[in-house]
């Protein structure tokens, strides 16, 4: 089923002109968040930290040149690991994949956490572009369940897309962590992101499963401590959160808290898709 691809030579700096752009659709995304969230980010920094990957939106907006990026999804850190160190690879590979219903189930079902890192990107970067909605969600046992979607014509490889994110990621390093271990070593100076699961709006909208562990109320205030924590020693702390009543009260002390329109389009329920607010959080 896996291709191996011929490498090339390694991509200059000057190879392309194209600005990085996440290249998985990711639930929470921060995209259309960028004139939100760019404004406080702070002028200087020594290293960045964003111990909640998904997506990386920020990150590939600010393309900073020492980063920690870290995650509890260890395939989506190795996704970008094979982005990173091969993407040339990673890129025939997908350029390999056929836009088809039974090849996805095929792919879908293949025991992905024994392959290489290119293949893991490649598993990962296919059933993003090809599944319902673009989402990530795995059941009890770590198994990807997310169903073929309704694409005509998915763009299952941009490769100046990754040839300009795998450069991003170069000054990168990229960690399989809790967020607590993710910023273990940061250091006065350093500015942390934190883009946790949101705590749900209603007792329905849950949506934790991005890995098999989900994140839980306990998790929320563990994360809110910390901030406080890294705030003391002297670290730049920026957070995302939902507009629900308990972030209010949870960063109710230390913080500054400022609501800012978003725009959710990837959800299970479409009914939950679209304008929302959200709290930036300082």
């Amino acid at each position: 089923m896996f291709v191996r691809a011929v490498l090339s030579a390694p991509l200059s700096v000057d190879a392309t002109s194209e600005r990085p752009r996440p290249f998985l659709k990711w639930a929470g995304s921060k995209r259309q968040l960028m004139h939100a969230l760019l404004p406080r980010v702070p002028a200087r920094y020594a290293r960045f930290f964003e111990p909640f990957a998904g997506g990386g939106a920020l990150y590939f907006a600010l393309c900073p040149a020492r980063a920690v990026l870290a995650d509890t999804n260890a395939r989506l850190v190795r996704t970008y690991q094979g982005v990173r160190d091969d993407v040339e690879s990673v890129i025939a590979l997908l350029q390999s994949y056929p836009h088809d219903k039974a090849f996805f189930y095929q792919l879908r079902d293949v025991d992905i956490d024994a392959r290489s890192d290119v293949e893991v990107a490649a598993w990962f970067i296919y059933l993003n572009k090809t599944g319902y909605n673009g989402l990530y969600r795995v059941n009890r046992s770590n198994r990807f369940n997310v169903p073929f979607g309704r694409h005509s014509n998915p763009a299952i490889c941009d490769a100046a897309n990754l040839r300009a994110c795998s450069l991003a990621l170069a000054g990168a390093e990229l960690r399989v962590a809790d967020f607590e271990h993710a910023v273990r070593g940061a250091k006065r100076g350093d500015f942390v992101y934190f883009d946790p699961p949101y705590i749900p709006l209603s007792a329905t909208s849950s949506f934790t499963s991005y890995t098999s562990n989900g994140f839980g109320p306990e998790d929320q205030v563990r994360l809110r401590d910390l901030a406080l924590r890294l705030k003391t020693r002297g670290i730049s702390v920026l957070l995302s959160n939902s507009s629900a009543p308990l972030v209010r009260e949870l960063y109710g002390k230390g913080f500054k808290v400022e609501e800012v329109p978003a725009t959710r389009r990837v959800n299970s329920d479409a009914a939950k898709r679209g304008a929302i607010a959200e709290f930036i959080i300082k």
